[in-house]
């Protein structure tokens, strides 16, 4: 299968977090050549909000079904150029920033970091005090002080970019879209 994916791909990895998790979801029909990455807990949440995976025939969709996260080892073929997180839980944030990969999405991260592949990940808990969509209408977040200082040291990541809203989160797949054209060779695209 790898040898049919010529072209470059994203790579979304949707969590279990509802925080603008219909947005992300819709940002993701804007992008070509996209695998979406579905977690455990993102199926989840896709039943909570009665939501489809249904995507362009350029899209594929990788659940999280296997121990090791089989679908990682893309990443050692080239076959990304870019990771986005969105929307990422505080859990995931977390054991983004320790290191530990034993989800399909931390794992995605770490392999992304370890082939040099540029992140972008829209941290949910970023205020003392936040306000969410959830299935059955608007409710108020207060982030622990521990989530709010995980989200501050995942920036200092490398090639790590942490967002902290929608537009920021459009702004960065603007920017890397803008860097990647850059980055084509003379005669393509």
């Amino acid at each position: 299968m790898l040898e049919k994916l010529h072209t470059p791909r994203w790579a979304w990895v949707l969590t279990g977090s509802g925080h603008f998790f219909v947005e992300s979801f819709e940002l993701i029909h804007g992008l070509e050549h996209c695998d979406v990455f579905v977690s455990k807990a993102a199926n989840e949440v896709l039943r909570m909000y009665k939501l489809k995976l249904d995507f362009p025939e350029t899209m594929r969709v990788l659940h999280d079904k296997t121990a090791s996260s089989v679908p990682v080892g893309a990443f050692y073929h080239g076959i990304y150029h870019t990771v986005v997180v969105a929307p990422a839980t505080s859990n995931t944030v977390a054991k983004c920033v320790l290191g530990i990969s034993d989800t399909l999405a931390t794992n995605v991260f770490a392999q992304a970091g370890k082939c040099r592949v540029p992140s972008i990940v829209f941290a949910c808990d970023t205020a003392p005090e936040l306000e969410t969509m959830a299935p059955h209408g608007l409710v108020k977040v207060y982030p622990r002080r521990i989530d709010l200082e995980n989200t501050e040291k995942l920036k200092d990541f490398e090639r790590t970019k942490v967002v902290e809203s929608l537009a920021d989160l459009k702004a960065a797949i603007r920017e890397r879209h803008a860097e990647l054209k850059r980055a084509e060779p003379a005669g393509h695209g």
